[in-house]
């Protein structure tokens, strides 16, 4: 604590600062600081980014994708909006940082973003509705003794 303190100390003498205490929420992640680990998760943001989508209220599913699932750019299916695509892929690339089991799919769906076709929107919708059943998942740093182990 006494190096800590140190360091603020410094800290305020060059630059104009306050100290707001142990981190809880920051850029819609939410940490909570427990005995035995540090947990961090998006579920308000997950929940936002179901409501833009129009999904908030959907049955859950159980998969990210479909195991071997094969997409191309040149689909011959319908375009969807591509500001709406973009803009959700961008949300799940930002839930990804909390969210590691859905970054292979939102790498996958992050392709067409271009030119987004209907199918290319029938597994963003898929990716969506894991999102609805796994929406309070967290990631869990558990806490060591330092030792590296």
């Amino acid at each position: 604590m006494e190096v800590i303190d140190s360091f603020k100390h410094k800290m305020v003498a060059h630059f104009q600062m306050s100290d707001l205490g142990t981190l809880s929420y920051y850029l819609d992640i939410k940490v909570r600081h427990g005995k035995e680990a540090l947990m961090l998760s998006q579920s308000t943001y997950a929940s936002k980014l179901l409501e833009r989508s129009d999904m908030a209220e959907c049955k859950p599913w159980v998969t990210p994708m479909e195991e071997r699932l094969k997409m191309w750019k040149a689909s011959t299916t319908a375009k969807v909006d591509a500001t709406l695509y973009q803009s959700i892929i961008s949300g799940l690339r930002y839930l990804v940082h909390t969210r590691l089991d859905i970054a292979f799919a939102v790498g996958y769906v992050s392709r067409f973003m271009e030119d987004p076709r209907e199918d290319h929107w029938a597994m963003v919708k898929q990716l969506l509705l894991y999102v609805k059943g796994t929406v309070d998942q967290v990631i869990v740093f558990p806490k060591t003794d330092g030792s590296g182990l």
